[in-house]
C-alpha cells in the first residue's frame, strides 16, 4: 500500500514557474512507477508526466502539450516525485495528481493503482 501526498499547487502569472512534489509513504518508493495526470474542470483527467521505476532504466514521457516546458525527476532517498512547471499557460490550470504503480511505467490513468488527492494549480493570463 502507498500513500501519496501532493504539495506545491497555487496561483502564477502565465509564463510563471512552479514546482510540484509528491511524497509517498512506505520504504520500497523506487520500486515504484510514478506518473503526474491533471484534471480541469468538465474535462477527463489526463496525462502530463511519467518517471519510470528504477530498474527501468529511467525513462520519462511527457504529452505533448507539456514537452519542453515540464520535467519530471524523483529523488528515492526522500521518497519523491518532482515535477517542474515552466513557461506556465493559463490551459494548464487544473488539480494536478500524483500516481504510482509498482514496476509500472504508462501513459494512462489505467496503469496506476494509488492516487494523491490532488493540488490545484492556477495560471492566470
Amino acid at each position: 500500500q502507498v500513500q501519496l501526498v501532493e504539495s506545491g499547487g497555487g496561483l502564477v502569472q502565465a509564463g510563471g514557474s512552479l514546482r510540484l512534489s509528491c511524497t509517498a509513504s512506505g520504504r520500497t518508493f523506487s520500486s515504484y512507477g510514478m506518473g503526474w495526470f491533471r484534471q480541469a474542470p468538465g474535462k477527463e483527467r489526463q496525462f502530463v508526466a511519467a518517471i519510470s521505476w528504477s530498474g527501468g532504466g529511467g525513462r520519462t514521457s511527457y504529452s505533448d502539450s507539456v514537452k519542453g516546458r515540464f520535467t519530471i525527476s524523483r529523488d528515492n532517498a526522500k521518497n519523491t516525485v518532482l515535477l517542474h512547471m515552466n513557461s506556465l499557460k493559463p490551459e494548464d490550470t487544473a488539480v494536478y495528481f500524483c500516481a504510482a504503480e509498482l514496476w509500472g511505467f504508462g501513459l494512462v490513468t489505467g496503469t496506476y493503482a494509488y492516487w494523491g488527492q490532488g493540488t490545484q494549480v492556477t495560471v492566470s493570463s
